[in-house]
């Protein structure tokens, strides 16, 4: 059995399609670990979303910022605009409350044990270590499919609080959850999140560094596979795997076999 793990599909269907044929992926046996961020500015979210769905048991994805988007916009927790005009199809699908409860009953992270690997969409936070960070996201999740989940999704926007404290309670506390898996890139020396830079980690300020370069981070020993970053690329290194390689920018979908010592890259054109 083959895990595979793919960076930000964002509704890019056929050169997803066209990657499972490279990898030539086998539903009854591989499974595919899918960083988030399934919709959105690509032309095919729709049936990327129900192709997605369609395969079960053999596909894991974790919630990106984009897939909470639309969750937001199906619970009318937020208002239509033009940048998410890619999704109008799929708000009007005759199965887009179906596909929207699935896609709300998704993860926002994911470990395997026998991999030691961690799955989230963005990151996690230097001082979660991997029990802690399955916790955190276990409270978000739990809020998204047992709780009010339309009031979630309308609090979860902002950039507040950027530091983060046990003490944390209510919306305040889910959001900086969300902040941090879902659309985390750089940090301060003092583990804060910072969202005003979204470019090349390398083009960032001094007193900003990637959250993965944090001194001492509590995930250290284990390997962290996210996407969310197309500035970023591809980075395959032995805890570290990014996989956001600007396929709606019409650069590549990346593959990366998980299962093997030396992990495998596979790559097709984007849209």
């Amino acid at each position: 059995m083959a895990v595979y793990a793919i960076g930000d599909i964002q509704g890019c269907y056929d050169p997803f399609r066209r990657l499972l044929d490279a990898i030539d992926f086998d539903p009854s046996d591989d499974t595919l670990w899918l960083c988030g961020d399934l919709v959105n500015r690509g032309p095919k979210s729709l049936k990327t979303l129900r192709f997605v769905k369609s395969l079960g048991d053999s596909s894991i994805t974790v919630l990106g910022n984009h897939d909470l988007h639309l969750l937001a916009l199906s619970a009318d927790a937020v208002h239509f605009g033009k940048r998410f005009g890619s999704l109008e199809k799929l708000i009007n699908a005759p199965d887009a409350d179906e596909l929207c409860d699935w896609l709300r009953h998704r993860p926002l992270a994911h470990y395997d044990d026998s991999l030691d690997t961690l799955l989230v969409h963005a990151g996690t936070h230097p001082e979660w270590s991997v029990k802690k960070t399955l916790a955190r996201a276990a409270e978000v999740e739990q809020e998204l499919r047992h709780g009010d989940h339309e009031t979630l999704l309308g609090k979860m926007y902002g950039n507040t609080p950027n530091s983060w404290s046990g003490k944390l309670s209510g919306y305040k506390r889910l959001r900086f959850i969300i902040n941090c898996l879902t659309r985390m890139r750089m940090i301060t020396v003092g583990n804060k999140l910072n969202f005003t830079h979204n470019g090349s980690p390398w083009r960032a300020r001094k007193n900003l560094l990637p959250w993965y370069m944090a001194e001492k981070p509590a995930t250290a020993e284990t390997r962290v596979v996210f996407g969310h970053w197309s500035q970023l690329g591809l980075v395959v290194l032995p805890n570290l795997v990014s996989l956001d390689t600007g396929c709606v920018w019409g650069r590549q979908l990346t593959a990366v076999r998980l299962d093997k010592r030396i992990p495998r890259v596979i790559q097709v054109e984007g849209e």
